[in-house]
């Protein structure tokens, strides 16, 4: 056999609503233990949080017109907010906005350099999720001035490496760029 069975898509489908069902009483299930055992310490909100990451990951990638640049500006949203609600649920210690946000934009603008980089013939693709990740990437700067981040050296880092990427992305691109907006907008 050259090629492995292909699992039918209606048996997909039934699959994964079974392990979404499986995925709620579990989630259940903790939650009664979590009652039962330790009410005081939410131990399984933080598993449900979890779960429910996971799940956004999941469907996210079996999408089948999946596009990387959407994947990682998902990713980097989706581990910033389980991030912030563990570093809550733990009692508000801070490494949320000081440690974590910083490190996950540094690695989400650094996957987008190494795709614009490797397919820079298809940035437009990537153009908006590149954008969106740059947005959140101003996320840093209001922490700074609220006073919410009291170890601003890495948010510093995160910001200037998200303008720079930008930047370049921009400069290796700016054919394809000024192309497409040609085309879009008839000028």
């Amino acid at each position: 056999m050259i090629y492995p069975k292909k699992i039918s898509a209606k048996k997909t489908e039934k699959l994964l609503k079974y392990l979404i069902l499986l995925s709620v009483a579990i989630a259940i299930l903790l939650v009664i233990i979590n009652k039962l055992t330790t009410p005081k310490i939410h131990w399984a909100a933080i598993c449900n949080a979890g779960i429910i990451y996971a799940w956004i990951t999941v469907m996210y990638s079996i999408n089948k017109n999946i596009n990387i640049a959407g994947h990682v500006m998902i990713q980097t949203i989706a581990l910033s907010l389980l991030a912030l609600y563990v570093d809550y649920a733990l009692g508000n210690k801070g490494w949320a906005l000081n440690i974590a946000i910083p490190i996950a934009i540094i690695i989400a603008n650094t996957t987008m350099f190494f795709l614009t980089i490797v397919s820079s013939r298809r940035y437009i693709r990537y153009a908006i999720y590149q954008l969106i990740i740059l947005i959140f990437s101003i996320l840093p700067i209001i922490f700074i001035y609220e006073g919410m981040v009291k170890n601003i050296m890495l948010s510093y880092t995160a910001i200037g490496i998200s303008f720079a990427n930008f930047i370049i992305t921009m400069l290796l691109s700016a054919n394809d760029v000024k192309d497409e907006i040609v085309r879009k907008f008839h000028l």
